[in-house]
């Protein structure tokens, strides 16, 4: 069987109220669900691995095929008040594809978004044609904005190829613990 797509993507919020205004409001992404009632027991705790799990969620349209889901654990840990480090092993962040990122980085800057450097942009290499910067939610989680200027299919395939032609053996690489 083959992977059709990403279903959806979801990040824990500290309040899901707060959350929804941002992701909502401010970046513009309509509401696909309302958000639920508090959901716990055992089928939750078990299917989240999550001990004692108590939260409730909302999901977001991301263009015409993503979902963004937000997810409030009323039990996260105390000691959690800052998302884990960009390069962190597990660490993730979420890139939201613009056709103008000019003109949507200004827009999100007259709501109060701060962003973290000034545009950057590849014009060789693996990421020839991105132009991006990264930002955060008022929690702290990684966004970014990207926009694709321009693309060459050709020499991103041959890449490719070279690449998995010339890829180190399995057996070489770090073991999974």
């Amino acid at each position: 069987m083959t992977i059709r797509s990403v279903h959806h993507t979801a990040i824990i919020v500290r309040d899901l109220d707060r959350s929804i205004y941002f992701y909502h409001d401010v970046l513009g992404l309509p509401l696909s669900q309302e958000p639920s009632e508090w959901m716990e027991g055992e089928a939750l705790a078990r299917g989240t691995g999550v001990p004692g799990a108590r939260l409730r969620n909302a999901l977001l349209r991301i263009g015409s095929d993503a979902t963004l889901e937000l997810l409030e654990y009323a039990n996260r840990p105390v000691d959690n008040d800052e998302p884990i480090q960009q390069n962190y092993l597990g660490a993730m962040h979420i890139a939201l594809r613009v056709d103008d990122i000019v003109a949507k980085k200004a827009e999100l800057e007259s709501h109060g978004v701060e962003f973290l450097a000034d545009i950057n942009g590849f014009d060789d290499g693996a990421l020839a044609g991105w132009r991006w910067v990264y930002f955060h939610d008022p929690d702290g989680i990684s966004l970014e904005l990207v926009e694709v200027a321009y693309s060459n299919e050709f020499e991103r395939r041959q890449r490719i190829e070279d690449y998995l032609a010339t890829r180190p053996a399995l057996e070489t690489l770090v073991p999974t613990p």
